[in-house]
């Protein structure tokens, strides 16, 4: 069994490694809050475990291996069941789960993440719509696009925000924005500016504004429905 700073290390390698990229140790280091000769000393460490859990080359980056992609899609799975668990049956809002699963992500047994795997009866998806792995390692694929790329007219439904900060999720909530919720782009600024959009399905529903990061970080599926009258 991996120590808690390997999990955590695999974990973020897996989150923000690009298809066919390596990842930067700098960019770990910012992630992660750390200095870069700790993630140098850890990278050599992973390099060197048996299995191998890391390929790294110098002054290219860090890439998982088959072995350390297996264990990163591990600890992703229990933090995202132990997130739809905290919202689904303890009632945490969807701003306050990612912390707590970080916590107890690297402490729970693979027999009660299957456990709770099995109470939820298998869900696909956690409370910020990000998929759940299955014990397997597979994962349910999503083609959604961004709310930002969406063409102004077209309604489309909310089906993950792709953000932990308890802030913003917050401030979404605020605004009535959630998973499901249907929204219309109504307009989108000039020269990088914010876009407008009507949240509800009724034409008379309020109009809201949001910054283009905040756009970006939410992903969308287009409907065929219109706005009622």
């Amino acid at each position: 069994m991996q120590t808690e700073a390997v999990e955590k290390y695999l974990k973020t390698i897996y989150e923000i490694q690009q298809p066919g990229r390596r990842v930067k140790t700098s960019a770990l280091a910012q992630v992660l809050g750390v200095t870069a000769g700790s993630v140098t000393d850890m990278i050599k460490r992973l390099s060197k475990m048996r299995p191998k859990l890391v390929s790294h080359e110098l002054h290219k980056g860090v890439a998982l291996t088959s072995s350390g992609k297996k264990a990163a899609l591990n600890v992703l799975r229990r933090h995202r069941l132990l997130e739809t668990f905290l919202h689904r049956v303890l009632g945490f809002s969807w701003d306050e789960v990612h912390d707590e699963a970080e916590k107890l992500e690297h402490h729970i047994s693979d027999r009660l993440t299957d456990a709770i795997a099995e109470y939820l009866n298998h869900p696909q998806y956690d409370p910020h719509g990000d998929p759940i792995p299955e014990k397997s390692g597979k994962m349910k694929a999503a083609n959604y696009r961004t709310l930002l790329t969406t063409p102004v007219g077209d309604t489309v439904r909310i089906a993950r925000v792709r953000h932990t900060d308890s802030e913003l999720l917050r401030y979404l909530d605020k605004l009535g924005i959630g998973l499901e919720t249907i929204v219309t782009v109504v307009e989108k600024a000039p020269f990088d500016g914010p876009i407008s959009i009507r949240v509800g399905p009724q034409r008379q529903a309020p109009i809201r504004t949001l910054g283009i990061n905040v756009a970006d970080d939410i992903m969308v599926n287009p409907i065929s429905e219109s706005p009622s009258a």
